[in-house]
């Protein structure tokens, strides 16, 4: 049962730790591997069908800022969660501020990732520049030794 208005610190904890399974959902379902069948086909229809209607609706599977929506919408239906407020005016803050802090922590995973594979390429890098200097090394101590 998610806490009540009268509990700020816990509303405001179960805000940033209910937004992460949002997060992974949306992140999972717009961004890995295993949904690159799906969300090519959602890509190609957001593009290829006539309706705009069914544009947007495909478009929806393929951006991880508008399927987040959805997503937080369900899990506010799951919960109930409601944030400051304890009537329908909670539902609507507790579901822009899920969204905000969902797509916070997605930026922040996307950034990471980044890092991440920026530093991978430069010890890559690095690796290639060693063997290259390991061969030529080779090649000259061969050919000094052939003459």
């Amino acid at each position: 049962m998610p806490p009540s208005s009268y509990y700020p610190a816990q509303q405001l904890l179960w805000l940033f730790v209910l937004a992460i399974p949002i997060a992974c959902v949306a992140w999972t379902v717009t961004h890995e591997e295993v949904f690159r069948e799906p969300r090519d086909y959602c890509k190609r229809c957001s593009s290829d069908c006539r309706h705009v209607l069914a544009r947007k609706f495909f478009y929806l599977f393929t951006c991880e800022y508008c399927f987040s929506h959805y997503v937080t919408a369900g899990f506010l239906a799951l919960t109930q969660y409601r944030l400051l407020i304890d009537d329908w005016r909670g539902f609507i803050l507790s579901f822009f501020g899920l969204v905000f802090v969902a797509n916070l922590y997605m930026s922040l995973f996307s950034r990471l990732r980044v890092d991440i594979r920026s530093e991978k390429a430069a010890a890559d890098l690095k690796e290639a520049e060693k063997t290259v200097t390991h061969l030529k090394a080779e090649k000259i101590a061969n050919g000094a030794s052939d003459t």
